[in-house]
């Protein structure tokens, strides 16, 4: 006697997320509508988040039709220097670098103007398009940022970089010299939802975030600021995140995925998929179609053979190595590229959309 057929079943959402129904008109009448001007709904990005596997190939090609609306068949590449590396006081959770981890990594004070020269040497050779000054602080002091501030009209004189600095906490103050000196953008990452912050930093608190992005932005800086998938967020905190990058008018939205470094507070605790990580990247493109996405940190470990696929959806990535990580090979990363059929570009056109609150 036949028995009868197994019917496969969806994914089980992750804790806090909750069943949601695809959109009317599916991902393909979903990416009408961005490209017609409308605006994801809560409701919308939740359900990108929830679909199951076999609905992903439609996911990453709405996710491409927007992409390639904006921003064609470009790949900007952007590269990161660890200038002050550990020495910090906060207690962010994530974090090797934060007074919290026990975590083995080069612990060093401000790196000096030549071997800041020789680092934007480096990105230029490796056809970044940016170049990302990080330091570990919750803000800088006032001698760090006379170095930032001085070095940066000599890095942008010698090579044809823009600048984006990662300094912490700003003033509005700070923010302004930081512009005067030529700098084109800062980074200080929302890194998730208001309502999970305090889970995973208590040293400061996302008002913070927010109030230092404001400063930037009536500087007139660009913002890059995106999130951190896999600390034990639900879906609705990945999508407020987003919505928050929205409304805020974010240029640049990198999106990491959970590194849980050894001697961090998160050690072990990444509990990603390879098609999560895409999905995450397609909500975020279409909450925000006309902002760079960008695939950042753990991209190696999270999507694995899957990460050309990511580029479907982002149209950036970081070249070489993170923070207090190593990447992939520069090399490996131009023949994905390559091989994608995609093109990297360093011209301002294609990776820096003008910011139009209207259109977000």
């Amino acid at each position: 006697m036949s028995s009868a057929p197994v019917v496969p079943q969806a994914p089980t959402p992750p804790d806090g997320a909750v069943a949601v129904p695809r959109p009317e008109g599916g991902w393909e009448g979903l990416a009408e509508r961005v490209l017609a001007g409308g605006a994801v709904s809560r409701e919308e990005a939740l359900a990108v988040l929830a679909a199951p596997d076999d609905e992903l190939p439609g996911q990453l090609a709405a996710a491409w039709r927007v992409r390639r609306r904006h921003f064609g068949n470009s790949v900007q590449l952007f590269f990161l220097m660890n200038a002050k590396s550990g020495l910090c006081p906060e207690d962010c959770g994530y974090c090797s670098q934060s007074k919290v981890s026990d975590a083995e990594i080069p612990r060093y004070n401000l790196l000096s103007a030549p071997k800041l020269l020789e680092g934007a040497r480096l990105a230029a050779e490796r056809h970044s398009k940016t170049f990302c000054i990080v330091i570990s602080a919750r803000g800088p002091s006032e001698r760090e940022m006379d170095a930032v501030c001085r070095i940066v009209p000599e890095i942008k004189s010698r090579y044809d970089l823009n600048i984006c600095a990662c300094l912490g906490l700003l003033s509005p103050e700070q923010a302004r010299r930081l512009a005067a000196a030529g700098v084109d953008k800062v980074n200080h990452n929302l890194n998730t939802s208001a309502r999970f912050y305090p889970e995973v930093c208590t040293t400061h608190g996302y008002a913070d975030r927010v109030a230092t992005l404001a400063a930037c932005r009536s500087a007139g800086l660009q913002l890059c600021s995106g999130g951190i998938m896999g600390m034990g967020e639900t879906h609705a905190d990945l999508v407020d995140m987003a919505l928050e990058l929205r409304a805020l008018g974010v240029e640049s939205i990198p999106l990491n995925f959970l590194n849980a470094i050894d001697g961090t507070p998160l050690e072990g605790s990444a509990r990603l998929t390879p098609r999560d990580c895409l999905r995450g990247l397609v909500m975020m493109r279409l909450v925000n179609p006309a902002a760079e996405i960008r695939i950042a940190g753990g991209r190696e470990i999270h999507l694995r053979s899957l990460q050309p696929l990511g580029l479907y959806a982002a149209n950036s990535m970081f070249v070489g190595d993170y923070l207090t990580t190593s990447g992939q090979l520069p090399e490996a990363d131009y023949r994905m590229i390559e091989d994608l059929g995609f093109e990297i570009t360093r011209g301002a056109e294609a990776a820096e959309p003008p910011c139009d609150p209207a259109c977000h």
